[in-house]
């Protein structure tokens, strides 16, 4: 059995400029997995940059309020919202809120730095 705390991840700054906490990597750890797991936080009225990943990623919003960017589409996300991101869509969140956004990021197959392309 693996548990990890949140508080126990270290803290770090991603290429989109979203802080993030990774949570699981199929690279990293003992376990078998082919995803990675992050938890993002980003400040009110902040705004990661535009960004591709050639992996699929899966946005679960935990707090706050943003809207979402995808290609030329965007959308308001709340807390318990759930956004599929295809590989290679030109993306970016943006906090419209008062209070910090939270958010945990999916990607299959997991994270690669290589694998991501800040816009």
């Amino acid at each position: 059995m693996m548990v990890r705390r949140l508080c126990d991840c270290k803290e770090f700054l991603s290429g989109d400029k979203a802080s993030l906490r990774e949570l699981l990597h199929a690279a990293k750890g003992d376990f078998k997995c082919g995803y990675s797991l992050a938890h993002a936080t980003l400040k009110p009225r902040e705004t990661t940059l535009p960004h591709e990943l050639s992996s699929s990623e899966v946005y679960y919003i935990l707090e706050g309020q943003g809207l979402m960017h995808i290609d030329a589409s965007a959308q308001a996300v709340t807390k318990d919202c759930l956004v599929y991101i295809a590989p290679c869509q030109r993306q970016y969140i943006e906090n419209t809120g008062a209070s910090d956004l939270k958010f945990l990021c999916i990607v299959d197959p997991a994270w690669k730095p290589e694998d991501e392309k800040v816009l």
